[in-house]
């Protein structure tokens, strides 16, 4: 165990606290103590702020994830979680998409590192997209191959996204090849789930007007619901999947749905 446990400061403690909740469903406070070596008093104090917050319900000796969440990180929070399975499912999206192709990327972090692999690779496509990081994106790297439609209305701060229905009209306005996007939780029913509204109706849109949908997921979207429904599984062509149990995967290559494991 890293002697510099002890030494983080408490709101990068909690998150990686949160970080642990989404990956295992539960915490403990022994478990907290050894990991972080910190007091029990503290592991406690910060179960009691993570629940404050949304993040976790709290149990005797720990806490657990609440069963439906309608709690966002930040953008910059969610950019630092799962970072090696999100690059390697954006590898694969460069295998999906043709030269010339259009393609809907939603406002999720997973959506961000596709487009920024498909952005530095200077792929020859036109993204279209509600993510003010990807326009920006687009603005400051050299890939004068890479075109954008950017669509507008009101701004989250928390998820640096346009929602509502000027972003509506303008995906609405539009077709595309491909939809790359993400989810919150993937419910055992088969639910795509989000804890914003807004943001589900922008993915709804979004995969209606795609001609192929594609979930990208890593194994703490399952069995993790969120407030909001964007759509049912079977309305998806293809689901990339990293780090997640195969157990996990069986219904929906049951379903139908091509499961593609990175």
């Amino acid at each position: 165990m890293s002697n510099t446990r002890s030494s983080i400061l408490p709101d990068e403690r909690r998150r990686l606290i949160a970080e642990r909740l989404r990956q295992h469903g539960s915490v403990s406070v022994s478990g907290l103590e050894a990991e972080f070596r910190i007091s029990p008093m503290t592991a406690r104090r910060d179960l009691d702020e993570l629940e404050r917050r949304g993040i976790a319900r709290r149990t005797h000796g720990g806490a657990v994830l609440p069963g439906l969440s309608s709690h966002e990180d930040s953008f910059l929070q969610r950019l630092e979680m799962a970072v090696e399975a999100k690059e390697r499912l954006a590898e694969e999206t460069l295998k999906l998409i043709e030269p010339g192709e259009a393609v809907f990327v939603d406002s999720s972090t997973t959506g961000y590192i596709a487009a920024r692999r498909i952005v530095r690779e200077n792929l020859q496509c036109t993204l279209l997209t509600n993510s003010v990081p990807i326009m920006q994106l687009v603005c400051e790297l050299d890939a004068p191959q890479v075109e954008v439609i950017g669509a507008g209305g009101t701004l989250r701060k928390l998820t640096r996204s346009f929602v509502g229905p000027q972003a509506m009209r303008t995906i609405e306005a539009h077709f595309a090849d491909h939809v790359l996007f993400s989810v919150r939780g993937l419910t055992a029913e088969g639910f795509l789930t989000d804890p914003d509204p807004l943001e589900s109706e922008v993915k709804r849109a979004m995969i209606r007007r795609a001609r192929q949908a594609v979930v990208l997921v890593d194994g703490s979207k399952f069995d993790r619901p969120a407030l909001t429904q964007i759509a049912r599984v079977d309305e998806v062509v293809m689901i990339l999947a990293a780090d997640v149990e195969e157990s996990s995967l069986k219904p929906l290559v049951r379903a139908g749905i091509e499961v593609r494991r990175v």
